[in-house]
């Protein structure tokens, strides 16, 4: 095996990532021992896996230490977004304040702003849609939510993460792709699905990852499509009906 270059990591590789991520500082012994491997075995992910490698870094001590934990807030997945906050304080700042956050995070991540006026529009698209969503969601208990922006994750040939919102409650991670048009096309239900697996090993084993495809120009629409020829569907809808693919797994509304 290749570790790193294949496209999905495999059971072992997935584990190792996830107890380095949520741990403050472990050793490659304390890995192999959590594990119950060989240490010859981690050392060989540890050291030529892409994940490990761009994601995770070994300190002055031969701590492993992983860039995002897979704790709750996630710290450091501040770094490689537009926008990361918990929902409620999301919901305190005023547009215009989110704007200013918004374009310095995306200038610290590399994130392309020449195109200000169709990307700009499509932020404020994005923006009122989700303040329009946790209005419909008056009454249900988000504290504790957190919500990314941007996301953009680009560490190597291997690593590319990228989702244009995260919302992450205790159990699942939501992941959107916005697309300005009122029509399902092929190629946007592909994007919003491309990054799922990426998304799960990110995250670790204790979440579940669920893509929709939100189109801001339709209204009254929720649907399930298939992703090109598999068997897998995921959720298109209007900004307007975003609050069914919450309620289809969190079941708030019976």
């Amino acid at each position: 095996m290749d570790y790193g270059a294949d496209k999905y990591m495999d059971i072992i590789e997935r584990d190792i990532f996830s107890i380095i991520c949520r741990n403050d500082g472990i050793k490659a012994k304390s890995i192999a021992k959590e594990l119950g491997k060989e240490r010859s075995i981690v050392n060989r992910y540890l050291y030529r896996s892409a994940f490990m490698r761009d994601l995770c870094y070994r300190d002055d001590n031969y701590m492993w230490r992983g860039l995002i934990r897979q704790t709750r807030p996630h710290t450091g997945l501040s770094d490689y977004c537009g926008y990361y906050g918990i929902v409620d304080d999301f919901l305190k700042i005023s547009k215009d304040e989110w704007f200013e956050y918004m374009k310095s995070g995306c200038m610290s991540i590399g994130r392309n702003l020449n195109d200000t006026r169709g990307l700009f529009h499509s932020f404020s698209d994005t923006h009122d849609v989700m303040v329009n969503l946790f209005g419909d969601l008056d009454g249900i208990d988000y504290s504790g939510w957190e919500i990314v922006f941007e996301l953009r994750i680009k560490k190597s040939k291997h690593i590319r993460i990228y989702a244009d919102v995260l919302v992450i409650t205790d159990r699942y991670v939501f992941s959107f792709e916005f697309k300005m048009n009122d029509e399902i096309i092929d190629n946007d239900v592909l994007q919003a699905a491309k990054y799922n697996e990426y998304l799960e090993v990110l995250f670790g084993p204790e979440y579940e990852v669920i893509s929709a495809l939100v189109l801001t120009r339709a209204s009254d629409l929720y649907t399930y499509v298939p992703v090109g020829c598999s068997t897998a569907e995921i959720a298109v809808c209007s900004g307007d009906m975003l609050f069914n693919v919450f309620n289809e797994y969190l079941g708030f509304f019976l």
